[in-house]
């Protein structure tokens, strides 16, 4: 693996074509599974671990690496399977996820495949509501499972979704009730957590599951003669979503003279090697790590007051 990792930074072109490159590896047995490239920060050997009392069970331990104490987290046990055995001779995923650093404990990891949005599908129906896998797609032939991070980390440290006093005023909320919310993101945990916080702001909320679904149903909404801007106060997207990225939603949306003034805010958990410019480059209008409620709650509290 030594190397592996090396051009992760001169990936960034792969930004708005609706493409990624997956890290695959495996956890117990055969099954493949896929990380995005742009969480990863490195990949190594399972280094010695400290055993922290009263810690989640999921967490190993942690782990001293360059200089930062970060928590170790079994994958396979995060996901309901047995925990890894011995440790010594498993790698670990040093990742960024929502302005955290945390590392992935893993079996063995594989290679980095390049692959196309459009090639990564929502799990089949029918696998009921308490997986753990946002997405799947196939390589050569085989199938990869992606894992909902977001989920994992929110049963391990559950973040607060309570919105600071102060941040919406009662005049504001007032004029909220009138007025919606476009959310779109492949996550069932990040979508009810934004929407949780939207719908404490006061607005209603719309709540999509992709790209692909949020294009087909605005465009609907232009076929019908309505104005995406005067349907929706602003449209939240996440990034990396099956089918079509937020990326290429946005750069969709700006092509369409008729819905390309809808407001745009990118809320994405690739926040440590995320590139800020390719925000301005498919023509978003903000950019949010998640998941801050008060960040978020702020951005919606902004929007009332300049919407008047």
């Amino acid at each position: 693996m030594a190397g592996v990792m090396d051009s992760v930074n001169q990936r960034t072109q792969l930004v708005g074509q609706n493409r990624l490159e997956l890290l695959l590896f495996r956890l117990n047995g055969s099954q493949l599974y896929g990380i995005n490239v742009f969480k990863v920060r490195e990949v190594l050997q399972c280094p010695n671990l400290t055993v922290m009392p009263k810690s989640s069970p999921v967490v190993r331990g942690v782990a001293n690496i360059r200089g930062a104490t970060i928590p170790i987290l079994d994958l396979a046990l995060a996901t309901g399977a047995p925990g890894l055995q011995d440790i010594k001779n498993t790698f670990v995923i040093i990742t960024e996820y929502n302005t955290k650093i945390q590392g992935f404990l893993v079996h063995s990891v594989e290679r980095i495949v390049n692959m196309n949005w459009e090639e990564i599908h929502p799990p089949p129906k029918g696998t009921g509501r308490d997986h753990y896998l946002t997405a799947v797609t196939r390589v050569d032939n085989k199938l990869v499972e992606i894992i909902d991070v977001e989920k994992i980390l929110a049963e391990v440290a559950p973040t607060s979704e309570a919105i600071s006093l102060g941040v919406v005023d009662e005049e504001t909320q007032t004029k909220a009730v009138s007025l919606r919310v476009l959310t779109v993101d492949d996550s069932a945990v990040a979508r009810k957590q934004v929407t949780r916080c939207l719908q404490t702001v006061g607005v209603e909320v719309v709540a999509l599951n992709d790209g692909r679904q949020a294009l087909d149903y605005l465009r609907k909404l232009v076929d019908e003669g309505k104005r995406p801007e005067e349907e929706f106060l602003m449209m939240i997207s996440d990034i990396e979503m099956p089918e079509m990225d937020g990326y290429t939603l946005t750069a969709e949306i700006r092509s369409d003279p008729r819905m390309k003034n809808l407001h745009i805010t990118l809320h994405t958990s690739l926040s440590g090697v995320f590139n800020q410019a390719m925000v301005k480059k498919v023509g978003a209008d903000d950019f949010l790590a998640k998941f801050r409620p008060d960040d978020l709650a702020q951005r919606v509290v902004d929007r009332i007051k300049a919407a008047g």
